[in-house]
């Protein structure tokens, strides 16, 4: 090494000697803070966080309705600003709160809660349905109509004990006219048939949940045409979409036509236990090959 070079690394040597030694001497240690920055940070460490502070203040009570009730009156109300924000957001979806009981619906509402507000909602009957408007006057209720009430309105008289209604040709206003069969019923009745394919006996009414039986003997079946399922030809979804048909007789079905060729009558599948003879029976009418 030549003079210059060995200069250079003495110096850096000195250097990192007096930086050690320093080090060394003050053992490590960060400075001080300040008694104020250590007091700062002690309470910190003692709060609690929060998202946001509220004023708490007393509940008041006074009617409102909650269709057009501002802020501020839904605060005053006891509401915490989140339900507030909830209401609006409702709103300015389109949503309205038609009766007191949608009013319970409000996420974080207790029952203790909508019981002391229950009596001051308020809702105006601009916000009614407008098919409560009968004879240009608007019919207050609170509660909606039930089926035998609007049945009542529409057709005031049902028929007689001997008259019938053609089940497979019946419109919804036609079934509603049958003792015991509202707007419920009237439209099971038509979804069902046309799950069928239509009906071919009477006695298929009781497949739907808790049908009437005293309305069963208002209804005939007139020269009935149901849709037929070719069971050579579909496939083992579109067979299992008829509701006398499951997941395993489709199967059957299917296998039956590949080790055997195509099916001449369903008395073909009368040995597999997925076909016993009422199953055969009830679906007879709706097959054909």
């Amino acid at each position: 090494m030549n003079r210059n070079d060995r200069r250079v690394t003495i110096a850096a040597l000195v250097v990192g000697l007096v930086a050690l030694a320093g080090f060394w001497l003050t053992g490590g240690e960060q400075p001080a803070e300040s008694e104020e920055a250590q007091t700062a940070v002690s309470h910190r460490a003692k709060r609690p966080a929060r998202y946001y502070a509220t004023e708490s203040r007393k509940a008041e009570r006074f009617p409102f309705d909650p269709n057009t009730a501002d802020s501020t009156q839904l605060l005053r109300l006891g509401l915490q600003p989140w339900q507030v924000r909830n209401i609006y957001r409702y709103r300015s979806r389109g949503g309205v709160y038609r009766r007191k009981e949608d009013f319970a619906r409000l996420y974080g509402l207790t029952v203790k809660q909508y019981r002391e507000l229950e009596p001051y909602i308020q809702i105006s009957s601009d916000y009614l349905p407008a098919s409560t408007l009968v004879g240009g006057r608007t019919r207050e209720k609170e509660q909606p109509e039930s089926d035998h009430e609007r049945d009542t309105l529409r057709y005031p008289v049902k028929i007689k004990e001997n008259e019938h209604v053609v089940l497979n040709t019946a419109d919804t206003a036609q079934l509603r006219k049958v003792p015991g069969i509202g707007a419920y019923y009237a439209k099971e009745i038509m979804r069902y048939g046309r799950w069928l394919g239509g009906y071919v006996s009477v006695d298929q009414l009781d497949e739907i949940d808790n049908f009437p039986q005293d309305a069963k003997k208002y209804f005939v079946i007139q020269n009935p045409h149901p849709n037929k399922l070719n069971v050579n030809r579909l496939t083992l979804q579109q067979l299992r979409r008829h509701p006398y048909i499951n997941y395993y007789q489709a199967k059957t079905i299917v296998d039956y036509r590949r080790l055997h060729g195509n099916i001449s009558s369903l008395q073909d599948l009368r040995f597999s236990k997925d076909f016993p003879p009422e199953a055969i029976e009830r679906l007879e009418p709706y097959v054909e090959y």
